[in-house]
């Protein structure tokens, strides 16, 4: 951003915006290539769609090459809606601008889905080698981790190509009336508008082309000299036609895809008449990606029966039908809320006419929509939940799952009541405690600062969360029962996660609260307005639960088998999906994406704040400012290390040791020790909580 900015202004701001030309500026024609090109963006938008869609909805395709297809149909869509919309919005407007970002992001976006195209090109060039010349062992390579693998990494490397030349071009420097002979911002276009020195661009453009569009070719090429040779030597006509059909669609998709670029590369090296370079662009550009599901619906057989089979097919799978009950109850909810809102804000515009615009501020008109959004789609998840339950209980036949056992810490009858002992006293002193920091946070006006406010809803947290697990323990050593429902064990699942990730979001606010107050202390109450404490509380909340629901729906697809033991006192993820007896892949993957991003941001939040909070202290010259400034900091910092060194314990302890012993013991760690010393810590170490103790405490003994 500040290269852009930089060059910006070195360029005396010249480059703020490009002017696209098009295809004409006859204004005659506008209307009939409005018209040409709405259509085409239609067709091309309902075509691969349609084959997206035939696709998912029919089993006998869910196969390599139909999930390649699937993957190219959605980039053409992508090229498409980058280019097309554009040019129909600068029709319709009569105003041929682009900003200077917008040309770029629109080019960076070109490059991008283009290489994701020519690398899936080559994909499924290597698939057809290995169904043709290696048939008996086509399941096992091209199985479903490989095609993700593929797919993720063209993704990545076309992303990478864009970016390099994307970046290449912020160095450069450039004129005034910077026209563009075109109907999209074009990199060699953009290139070519430059004032200062684009040797370096142009042998990146050539030579990083040739590359990455080339060894995919080459790719092509090979896999289809192996197929024929493989071809040559089957002595049945009949075997080697069925063999090259299988291929057709693919090589006419190819031989489309680039011949047309290699008709753009020669239209911009041998040709300077603009009207042949956008002729040739639109080939590449627009015309491939709308011919692709003609050419793999008409000459493929699978493609025709599969969409004759939906045309006639009047029935809805279970997800599907899930799925539009989910949206259609969402929707409807949304709308009742969003009418009493609206009636909300007739009240205060008839009755309080002179308040209305601080009343219904902007914050708090977007933060009712995103509520009303939350309480719709959490409602409907529910319902949801609760009919997936019912549905796996009885198409499984999972009897066992409605008994899972846990554990707990010891199976030896004798240490039961010290367990018992040990954790209903570190339950009530969890409890106590933090509702005694509740108290006197509410109890001493001198308590109400943001600071203290999000200290209030980390100890009703820490409650929640203990309350989430040590209870049911307690009741299952107490009743010498140690199973939990299915669906139990799913609730008590969802609420650690929950709580777990709220602390989380929590800890990271404070430390911008931190932050706030002391880099920033003269605009500290202006900043940390009531308003947005509220808000980075509901976030918090809002974002903990999308974590918890994207853990524990995948859950409901999976199979277990009979009589589930969990080594453990309570319902973790982890624990539960090792237990699967179907394929677990696609959860591991999301249990640890999901990790990384809801414990990872936050924490590295806290950690940037705590960067700038030491950098600005250790500027400070005085000592005793230096350790005011500090000590304000010495309770969070206690709770983040104590939260976080023991999720870490966790993570170690369940990938190092597959022993359940030191597994429960660091979850112990992690999910009751915390939220039971916290309270300690901030009041023992904060004076202003140990002032308002005491004088909680005097009161009541005046009361008494």
């Amino acid at each position: 951003m500040a290269r852009f900015i930089s060059n910006t202004e070195s360029t005396n701001q010249t480059a703020s915006e490009f002017l696209l030309l098009g295809l004409t500026d006859s204004p005659e024609l506008q209307p009939f290539i409005f018209s040409l090109f709405l259509s085409i963006y239609l067709v091309t938008v309902l075509g691969n769609l349609l084959i997206i869609l035939v696709i998912s909805s029919d089993s006998h395709l869910h196969t390599p090459m139909y999930f390649f297809l699937c993957n190219l149909s959605f980039t053409d869509i992508c090229i498409s809606s980058t280019t097309i919309p554009k040019m129909l919005v600068n029709i319709q407007t009569q105003d041929q601008s682009i900003t200077y970002a917008g040309c770029l992001s629109q080019a960076c976006c070109v490059l991008i889905f283009c290489g994701l195209e020519s690398c899936l090109l080559a994909v499924m060039a290597y698939d057809r080698y290995v169904a043709i010349c290696h048939p008996l062992r086509y399941m096992v390579i091209m199985n479903p981790r490989l095609c993700v693998l593929l797919v993720l990494l063209s993704l990545l490397l076309s992303i990478a190509h864009a970016l390099l030349h994307s970046l290449m071009v912020l160095r450069l420097s450039f004129c005034r009336h910077l026209e563009l002979p075109h109907f999209f911002c074009e990199l060699a276009e953009i290139v070519k508008l430059a004032c200062s020195d684009t040797l370096v661009n142009n042998l990146v453009v050539y030579l990083v082309g040739s590359i990455f569009f080339g060894v995919p070719l080459s790719g092509i090429i090979f896999s289809y000299a192996q197929i024929v040779s493989s071809v040559w030597r089957i002595s049945s006509m009949g075997a080697r036609w069925k063999a090259f059909s299988t291929c057709g669609s693919h090589l006419s998709v190819v031989s489309l895809f680039y011949g047309t670029g290699f008709g753009v590369y020669l239209s911009s090296a041998f040709t300077n008449s603009s009207i042949k370079n956008v002729m040739a662009s639109m080939m590449y550009i627009v015309v491939s990606q709308l011919m692709n599901p003609f050419i793999y619906s008409l000459r493929n057989k699978d493609m025709k029966g599969a969409l004759k089979n939906l045309m006639q097919d009047q029935s809805i799978t279970y997800t599907g039908c899930l799925s539009q009950d989910f949206f259609a109850q969402v929707f409807l909810i949304l709308e009742n809320c969003l009418l009493t809102a609206m009636a909300y804000d007739h009240y205060v515009t008839v009755c309080h006419p002179l308040m209305y615009t601080i009343t219904m501020s902007p914050c708090l008109c977007v933060l009712l929509v995103l509520v009303f959004l939350f309480i719709s789609i959490v409602n409907r998840l529910i319902s949801v939940l609760n009919i997936q339950i019912h549905y796996n209980m009885e198409t499984r036949n999972q009897t066992a799952i409605s008994g899972v056992l846990l554990l707990g810490l010891s199976d030896d009858p004798a240490l039961q009541p010290l367990v018992f002992s040990l954790f209903l006293s570190m339950y009530l002193v969890t409890l106590l405690g933090n509702l005694l920091i509740i108290l006197a946070i509410s109890s001493d006006s001198h308590l109400h600062t943001p600071m203290y406010f999000f200290l209030c809803n980390l100890s009703l947290n820490d409650i929640c969360l203990s309350t989430s697990t040590v209870p049911k323990m307690l009741v299952n050593i107490q009743t010498q029962d140690q199973s939990i429902s299915y669906a139990g064990c799913l609730s008590q699942v969802s609420s650690v996660l929950v709580f777990s990730a709220m602390e989380s979001s929590l800890l990271a606010v404070m430390a911008y609260d931190r932050y706030v107050a002391i880099c920033h202390p003269l605009r500290y109450t202006v900043i940390m307005n009531p308003r947005l404490c509220v808000l980075l509380v509901l976030v918090s909340l809002f974002s903990s639960i999308a974590d918890a629901m994207l853990h524990v729906l995948p859950v409901l697809q999976l199979s277990f088998c009979t009589h589930l033991k969990i080594p453990h006192f309570f319902c973790e993820l982890a624990q539960i999906i090792r237990l699967a007896c179907s394929d677990t892949l696609v959860n591991n993957i999301l249990l640890y994406v999901a990790t990384c991003i809801f414990a990872g941001l936050p924490f590295s939040g806290i950690i940037l704040s705590y960067s700038r909070i030491v950098s600005l202290i250790l500027k400070m010259p005085s000592l005793d400012g230096k350790y005011k400034a500090f000590s304000t900091c010495g309770s969070h910092l206690s709770v983040v290390s104590l939260f976080y060194g023991t999720g870490l314990g966790v993570y170690i302890s369940f990938e190092v040791t597959d022993s359940p012993e030191k597994t429960v013991v660091a979850s112990v760690m992690y999910s009751v020790v915390p939220q039971m010393l916290n309270p300690f810590i901030y009041s023992l170490r904060n004076k202003e909580m140990k002032d308002a103790l005491r004088k909680s405490m005097c009161r009541n003994n005046s009361l008494l």
